[in-house]
């Protein structure tokens, strides 16, 4: 089992990252949370990871908090979800308020979230009520040297992102044109439309 990288962030291709360590490269999947609180390439990043074996491949998914990835691990285990809409999830709330959207047994609004239909999140609700408490109570940390990474069209950066978080182009688009306002970081903008789109 790999448990921890700690290496140096050779590139960033969302949702791909590519780390360094010691001469070899692990390619690692992360949510959007993850990477828009990383450092800029070329510098020293650690990632707490979860090691996965698929019937025709190895996987390795990092996470900046361990409360992410312990929700990570919990939604595979609900019946229906993979790595992908567990991706999705952490991508598109905060462990926070997804916690609270599973206590509050707030259907409609898991089902906003790309591949959670009425049944997934009715499952999410039933299986997750009772391990989603922590969750709540802990705090977002940044990583240092987070700030340089941002990129120059911001606008462009976050319609990409939630492109990849399964949102169709011309939904990303309007999000994105609804909630971008000037000097707005791309992870703001994310965070925003986000906010929009479950309709908070």
């Amino acid at each position: 089992m790999i448990g921890r990288l700690r290496g140096t962030l050779a590139s960033k291709q969302p949702p791909w990252l590519l780390i360094d360590v010691n001469g070899i490269g692990y390619e690692v999947e992360a949510p959007m949370s993850t990477i828009y609180e990383l450092p800029a390439t070329g510098k020293d990043v650690t990632l707490l990871t979860h090691y996965a074996v698929k019937e025709d491949a190895v996987a390795l998914y990092g996470f900046i908090h361990e409360s992410e990835r312990s929700l990570f691990r919990s939604l595979l285990k609900v019946s229906g979800i993979g790595a992908k809409i567990a991706l999705a999830v952490l991508s598109g709330v905060s462990t926070q308020e997804f916690a609270r959207l599973v206590q509050s047994g707030d259907i409609a609004a898991l089902t906003k979230i790309p591949g959670i239909g009425k049944k997934t999140a009715e499952r999410i609700v039933l299986e997750l009520r009772d391990r989603v408490d922590g969750l709540g109570t802990a705090l977002p940390g940044m990583a240092a040297g987070g700030g340089d990474a941002m990129p120059a069209d911001a606008a462009g950066e976050a319609t990409v992102a939630l492109q990849q978080l399964g949102y169709k182009p011309p939904e990303a688009a309007r999000l994105v044109k609804k909630v971008a306002d000037e000097g707005d970081s791309a992870e703001s903008i994310i965070r925003k439309a986000l906010r929009a789109a479950l309709g908070g």
